[in-house]
């Protein structure tokens, strides 16, 4: 699977508050047509055989669009269904841990809110950084404010790619402009959206407009 900065434009968080009438798988589906060029599954509630069988035809879908996909926090599973790769915050696994189980050949995205945890990140392994919450968001409550210069100030003290994450939507992504990321990673502005792929569509419209990216 190919993986690099570009990439990371438009990354689609996956979260079934929103699915309605609809399956995630759906939902995904409509998220790449659309043009999300990464997929993070994140799952809080489902039982481990649910999720690992989630997780596989997800991951097939991912593959028939040429897009990169990702588990949220899980290593052990990431490892269990060949998901490309995982994406762990400070309070999961450690950096150089987690690539340790995974190999060198998985991508492996870490969050992070100062310069400190940025270059830690990188030192032991990281492929590239999630910082935020860059907006206030209602979708992780415990979510600490990242200012606009901590994000330009992370993405100059590293050399791997950041994506900006936390309360993004179409008409704030131009804020984000000057920064330095790569691209932008978005929860409810996709999935929360009636028509998942036409918010998509919009988002990387916007995304190489304002990020040129």
């Amino acid at each position: 699977m190919r993986f690099d900065k570009r990439t990371l434009a438009l990354y689609a968080v996956t979260d079934r508050r929103w699915l309605g009438e609809k399956t995630l798988y759906s939902q995904c589906e409509e998220a790449l047509k659309g043009g999300a060029t990464f997929l993070q599954l994140r799952e809080k509630t489902l039982d481990r055989q649910a999720f690992r069988k989630e997780a596989l035809e997800i991951k097939e879908l991912c593959r028939r669009y040429g897009v990169p996909f990702v588990l949220d926090d899980d290593v052990e599973l990431a490892a269990e269904t060949g998901a490309d790769g995982v994406h762990v915050g400070q309070s999961d696994m450690e950096a150089g841990k987690v690539r340790e189980k995974l190999g060198r050949d998985k991508i492996l995205g870490v969050s992070a809110q100062t310069v400190e945890e940025a270059v830690l990140a990188e030192r032991r392994g990281a492929d590239y950084l999630g910082v935020g919450a860059v907006f206030p968001t209602g979708t992780k409550s415990d979510a600490d404010d990242v200012s606009f210069l901590t994000l330009k100030a992370i993405c100059a003290a590293v050399k791997i790619p950041v994506i900006a994450i936390g309360g993004i939507t179409l008409g704030n992504i131009s804020k984000l402009a000057g920064s330095g990321i790569c691209g932008v990673a978005v929860v409810s502005a996709v999935f929360a959206q009636k028509d998942v792929e036409n918010a998509a569509r919009l988002l990387r419209g916007e995304i190489k407009r304002e990020l040129k990216v």
